[in-house]
């Protein structure tokens, strides 16, 4: 019974030690990814990654809509010819990234 009760302690106080720790741990790791998203060169670096791969997509979309034409679904097909107006007729271009301020 002795054993077990010390057992059982030393689990307790390992327990609230780690957690501890791992909380200290997760507050440093949140604040350096904080740091690291606020960095400019990083935001210029995501935004014109997402640009670029906005116009990819863009490409493959009228490039797969060309070739493949009448022989897909009609529930598929007016999906694209939804997304094509919409191409067309312009979406506001994304601010993500942005200050308001």
């Amino acid at each position: 019974m002795r054993y077990r009760l010390t057992f059982l302690a030393g689990v307790a106080l390992g327990y609230v030690l780690g957690t501890r720790a791992g909380r200290e741990r997760y507050e440093q790791l949140k604040k350096s990814a904080r740091r690291l998203a606020e960095n400019p060169a990083v935001r210029n670096t995501a935004e014109t990654a997402a640009q670029q791969g906005r116009q990819y997509a863009g490409k493959a979309f009228h490039t797969v809509s060309d070739k493949v034409g009448d022989r897909v679904p009609a529930a598929v097909a007016q999906r694209v010819r939804s997304l094509r107006e919409r191409n067309v007729n312009g979406t506001p271009e994304d601010d993500w990234g942005t200050s308001n301020t």
